[in-house]
């Protein structure tokens, strides 16, 4: 320490003013009447300068280091003397006890982990490779504590990775080279993501796996070729059965084509059988019809005729009386143009029905054809009148 320095400011510029003129050199020299060395007041102000800014900077350092961010997603799980904190904290800023107390950020969104190079031994004997598997999981909130309590921070090593490994070998010691490699592969990435749910539900509850995508594994160069060769012959195969398809589809196309023009003709021809007995059946309705109707006409007819004719014949019936037979005689004698005069009538007058009931005049009713009728002279030619 400085021998401590009294007097008034004047004081010490002047003491200050003659160590720089006594050479420059800086080195104190005695002044007054004690004859004690004097330091400037500047040194000091350095010191508490320097103090000062250690403190300041301590103190940013502090600051820093309790200062946090934990983003938007993830939880903050803190440490102290190794010892997990009961209480999570949210997104945001937040303050701890630095170097005493430590922080890890966790996620609780959708996340993606990768498992890379993954070996795996098929049932004979053949090793393969599963250059990268990705598990997307989450983890919720209120699950954080329990996990991170149980299996740290970096759970999903535990949890995910390590399980992959042990999920992935089981499978493939199950089961031969062919059927991971072909014909198993779209199961496999369903199994790994169900085994692996199955171990969470009990290990870790909160923790879901939401997807597991597994790419195609390498395999010896000898036998993916042998597969590549099997492939081709698998893929010629194919195409041959494709083609024969092809040709079956278009015989069975043409096949229906030929019944289907031949079920239009024969429905073409059938609703032209149809209309032609429909048709017929019409002219025969018709005919029925007019030969009904015809023979009711002629049956009126008929009828007509026959009622008059009866009554023609009543009528005649009532007509035939002495005196009309009478009448009509001299009608008809009237009508001819010759007139016989004689003892002989022409026989077609006296064989006639109708006369053989007629007298004669002047002769009696009992014998009118016997009686004999004078003679005339001489045959005359009759006259009209």
């Amino acid at each position: 320490m400085l021998p401590e320095t009294r007097g008034t400011q004047e004081e010490e510029e002047e003491d200050w003013g003659s160590c720089v003129k006594a050479g420059g050199t800086g080195e104190l020299e005695p002044q007054g009447n004690s004859g004690a060395p004097r330091a400037p007041s500047r040194v000091n102000m350095a010191q508490v300068g320097v103090v000062l800014a250690v403190v300041i900077g301590t103190m940013a350092l502090f600051l820093h280091a309790s200062i946090h961010k934990i983003e938007e997603g993830h939880l903050g799980v803190y440490y102290r003397g190794g010892a997990l904190l009961t209480s999570p904290s949210g997104p945001g800023y937040h303050i701890m006890l630095p170097f005493i107390t430590s922080y890890r950020s966790v996620q609780t969104t959708l996340q993606t982990d990768e498992v890379k190079n993954v070996p795996c031994g098929t049932s004979g004997g053949v090793m393969i490779y599963f250059d990268r598997i990705e598990v997307v999981n989450m983890l919720t909130p209120s699950a954080v504590y329990d996990v991170v309590r149980n299996y740290t921070a970096d759970y999903d090593k535990t949890l995910i990775f390590n399980k992959i490994h042990h999920e992935l070998n089981q499978f493939c010691s199950a089961h031969t080279l062919q059927e991971v490699y072909i014909e198993l592969f779209d199961q496999i990435d369903e199994n790994l993501k169900q085994s692996l749910q199955k171990e969470l539900n009990v290990m870790a509850p909160g923790l879901t796996i939401q997807a597991v995508r597994v790419t195609k594994p390498k395999i010896p160069e000898a036998i993916r070729r042998n597969f590549e060769l099997m492939e081709g012959e698998k893929t010629k195969l194919l195409i041959a059965s494709q083609r024969q398809k092809v040709v079956e589809k278009e015989a069975e196309t043409e096949q229906k084509r030929a019944l289907i023009e031949a079920e239009k003709f024969a429905q073409v021809a059938k609703i032209h059988y149809q209309q032609k007995i429909m048709e017929k059946e019409t002219e025969k309705r018709i005919s029925e019809i007019e030969d009904s109707a015809y023979l009711a006409r002629e049956k009126a007819k008929a009828d007509a005729e026959h009622y008059t004719a009866q009554k023609f014949a009543e009528s005649n019936k009532m007509k035939l009386t002495s005196e009309y037979l009478e009448l009509m005689k001299f009608q008809s004698i009237a009508k001819n143009s010759k007139i016989y005069f004689g003892s002989t009538i022409p026989s077609m007058f006296v064989d006639s029905p109708a006369l053989k009931h007629l007298p004669v005049a002047g002769q009696s009713s009992a014998d009118p054809l016997t009686t004999e009728v004078p003679k005339p002279a001489e045959k005359s030619k009759s006259h009209k009148g």
